[in-house]
């Protein structure tokens, strides 16, 4: 069974929120709740979740910080609208600036930034980043694992850390 970039995203979700209910977690990323109890089922197959659907906080944080840019490699494109993400979008919009080079976005309609397209780790990325600041963090952050230079990474993996130990 292949581990599939929202079965991540659901792996995370429940590291914010233990707890939650498959219709909770369906309705917070933007997804069915067959396709979460799928991603809950790879994820428990992956380690990332346990069996009681607990998270495994340490697993998780291993292959976010070590392996998700092999995993899921980023994926740019053209100039678009869309989402600040990465070094683009809090926390790390603060500490990192920019320059002149094009800000990275998910492409997204309802975005409020022009930048260069990126990926996201899956469709429903956007709009449940909308609904919930900390997932739009985490996943931010992620992406700046994914794609980022090494200083970008290197504050990625400080405040990844700390949001998924809770």
């Amino acid at each position: 069974m292949q581990l599939n970039p929202q079965d991540l995203v659901v792996a995370i979700k429940l590291a914010l929120e233990p707890g939650l209910t498959f219709q909770e977690l369906a309705g917070a990323l933007c997804l069915s709740v067959s396709s979460v109890h799928r991603s809950v089922t790879r994820a428990k197959a992956a380690g990332l979740i346990l069996a009681d659907r607990q998270p495994n906080r340490h697993a998780i944080r291993e292959f976010v910080l070590h392996g998700v840019r092999y995993a899921f490699p980023a994926e740019r494109g053209r100039q678009t609208r869309g989402m600040p993400m990465a070094h683009a979008a809090p926390p790390l919009s603060g500490l990192i600036h920019a320059g002149t080079d094009p800000l990275p976005v998910w492409p997204d309609p309802e975005g409020e930034a022009r930048g260069e397209s990126f990926k996201p780790l899956y469709k429903g990325a956007p709009a449940a980043a909308r609904a919930d600041s900390q997932l739009y963090e985490c996943l931010s952050l992620i992406d700046s694992l994914r794609g980022g230079r090494a200083r970008e990474r290197n504050l990625a993996k400080e405040h990844l850390t700390r949001l998924i130990n809770g």
